[in-house]
């Protein structure tokens, strides 16, 4: 186990006062900085920093950010919801940690792709396969890995082929940590 202790802070964000949102601090006694490559290579959409020692990820609405001697969540809905986001954190940190013998660790700087860019390569037939209304509204969910690639029926057939290989480049698509 990597992470055995921590200090916990839950707070409303200061630049949001009185908000009814919350965010939480994991304050650890150890540093994780080495655990980063193996999560950059398991979390689906992890954005990777290695200069700062940083990876930061996109998980259910929460904005996550991962550094040597923190964990923190956003955007949780209660004190509760945010200290069960922290904990959950602390459980992927040293589930990969037992794993990483198994995980090819990664150390590509990732980043997330412009929507617009991201846009032009779908095949912009505003069909609602997806669940959403429009491309463009798939194209934003694309770049924040909130939808996937094969999402879009559209674009697996013969005509968009290239279009989907240039979306994989482009694309965070990592495979999911199980």
């Amino acid at each position: 186990m990597l992470v055995e202790t921590y200090d916990l802070e839950v707070f409303t964000p200061p630049c949001e006062p009185g908000a009814e949102r919350f965010s939480a601090i994991a304050r650890l006694t150890v540093d994780i900085s080495e655990i980063l490559p193996y999560l950059n290579a398991t979390l689906r959409g992890a954005v990777y920093h290695p200069a700062a020692k940083a990876l930061t990820w996109k998980k259910g609405g929460h904005n996550i950010a991962f550094h040597s001697f923190e964990i923190a969540t956003s955007n949780a809905v209660d004190r509760g919801g945010a200290e069960k986001e922290i904990n959950s954190l602390i459980e992927l940190v040293n589930r990969t940690w037992e794993r990483r013998a198994e995980i090819a660790p990664s150390r590509a700087i990732r980043q997330r792709p412009a929507p617009m860019a991201v846009y032009k390569l779908l095949p912009g037939t505003n069909c609602k396969a997806c669940g959403e209304a429009t491309c463009w509204v798939f194209a934003i969910k694309l770049a924040l890995s909130q939808k996937k690639l094969a999402d879009c029926p559209p674009l697996h057939e013969p005509q968009y082929l290239d279009q989907l290989a240039a979306l994989e480049s482009i694309a965070i698509v990592a495979p999911a940590i199980g």
